[in-house]
Parts: C-alpha cells; structure tokens; sequence
C-alpha cells in the first residue's frame, strides 16, 4: 500500500537539482546518474537508491531547446548587428554553437528533471522507505 506523500519528510529540492545538475544521484549525491550519455541508471551504485521511477521524456528536450534559443537568438542579433558576417557564415557557426550548447545542457537538464521528481516524490520515488545513509568514513587516527 502507497504512503500518503503528505505524512513524509519533505526533500530538499534545491540539493537535488544540484546533484541532478551534476549527473549525480539526487539522494546521496555520489553515484552516477548516468551510464552513456542519457540513460538512467536504474538503481544508485551507492547508495542503491531505485532510480527506475523517472519519466523525463520530452521534457529535458524541450527545456534545451528553450534554454539555448533564449541564449543564441541574442547572441545573434548582437553579432550580426556589430559585424554584419555573410549569412552562411552566421548559419554554419551558430548551428555549431547551439549543438554543442544544446549537448551540454541536455544531460544536465534530466538530472534537474529527475531530481526535481525525486524531491516531489513524483512517479513512486517516495513510496518506499529511505534507503539508509552510510556512515561518514572517518580517519584511522581518530
């Protein structure tokens, strides 16, 4: 039987779209997000975590999208009014900045995405028990 979401501690959202931010596991931070370039793992290596309940889809895509087109359309009127380059030159050298731009973010924007659903316990992230926190490694000396 699913928990009521509301009766469970609430995430911290801004550590998880942080650790999505850098293809990190949103509830440790350690493990990988990530095996390939957009495939998710479907459980943490450390702290095993069940990452199979993510439903990204469309959306990081769309995000890029929007990100980088508010980004380049700017850039590009700045550029062509200041050095009025030939159009094939605009053409071929922002298509080569917006896709490198866009494949940057790409994998960035789905670990926000899945960290977002992981702090909102969206989609079964928050109906089974936290996994237990390892303990922090501590010194020989101590």
């Amino acid at each position: 039987m699913a928990q009521n979401r509301s009766a469970l501690p609430e995430r911290d959202l801004r550590s998880a779209l942080f650790r999505g931010w850098s293809r990190r596991c949103p509830a440790c931070g350690e493990g990988r997000l990530f095996f390939g370039y957009l495939d998710v793992r479907p459980e943490c290596p450390e702290c095993h975590t069940d990452l199979s309940h993510q439903r990204a889809d469309d959306g990081p895509a769309w995000a890029t999208i929007m990100i980088a087109g508010h980004i380049m359309a700017p850039l590009m009127l700045i550029v062509f009014d200041l050095l009025r380059p030939p159009g094939w030159q605009m053409a071929v050298g922002f298509s080569i900045v917006f896709v490198a731009l866009s494949l940057y973010l790409l994998p960035r924007i789905k670990g926000c995405f899945v960290g977002i659903q992981w702090a909102k316990r969206m989609h079964g992230f928050g109906e089974a028990p936290e996994p237990p926190r390892p303990a922090p490694a501590r010194c020989a000396g101590q």
